[in-house]
């Protein structure tokens, strides 16, 4: 499964990776909240004890790219960082608040990793907004003894759909690694571990039935042939 040829080029994998934010991709839910003059709303509550009402509301990002949001109408947010996006919401909602203070948060990120061992492929919910490969493969649970350590694939979609998807190799064996691992996982990211292929292992594991059926016969004939 997602194997590539011996003579596969792969992308290159810069050092820059590990400092790019998350960028809002298709299918995004975004939650978010809008308040006046730069937020004071929201700090005066808080200084006050009082209860904080809850104003946020969630969207999806359209597969064209855009959000549907109260009174601008359709905006587009794709491939932007948080950061960015709460900048272009705050210029375009200035026409109608004075100063206004947005947060956003994407609220379903997910990577997919194949830690190595069959069947035991996991969805992986991204808590923080920078969740790296390194944080994705602990949450599920590490690299097994079957993995290969010094073959890791991070497996990118390209924006292009034209396209085949980025493919970088990384390899975690070593301590050097470490800069690798740091690269930021963004939506959809498919994390794989190539697995161990061991012969031996595989040929018991599926000869294992067989056995079982072949012993409890020659028990069945050994009872009624004491019989």
């Amino acid at each position: 499964m997602l194997k590539t040829p011996k003579d596969y080029t792969y992308d290159k994998l810069i050092d820059s990776l590990s400092r790019v934010d998350y960028k809002i991709a298709a299918n995004d839910a975004i939650q978010y909240r809008i308040y006046p003059n730069d937020g004071f709303k929201l700090i005066d509550l808080a200084n006050s004890g009082a209860a904080i009402l809850r104003n946020d509301l969630d969207v999806i990002v359209e597969s064209d790219g855009n959000v549907k949001m109260p009174l601008l109408g359709r905006v587009k947010v794709v491939g932007l960082t948080l950061k960015e996006a709460e900048k272009l919401m705050e210029e375009r909602y200035s026409e109608f608040y004075v100063k206004p203070f947005v947060t956003l948060k994407v609220i379903n990120k997910r990577v997919i990793v194949f830690p190595g061992l069959t069947g035991q492929a996991k969805v992986i919910p991204m808590v923080n907004n920078n969740t790296t490969v390194m944080e994705a493969i602990a949450a599920a649970n590490g690299i097994p003894e079957d993995g290969k350590a010094y073959k890791i694939k991070l497996i990118r979609e390209n924006p292009d759909p034209t396209k085949k998807p980025y493919v970088y190799l990384m390899d975690l064996s070593r301590i050097e690694g470490i800069t690798q691992a740091y690269a930021k996982v963004q939506a959809s990211d498919i994390i794989y571990v190539e697995p161990r292929y061991r012969p031996f292992k595989t040929i018991v594991t599926e000869l294992a039935p067989l056995l079982t059926l072949l012993t409890t016969a020659l028990i069945l004939v050994q009872f009624y042939r004491i019989r």
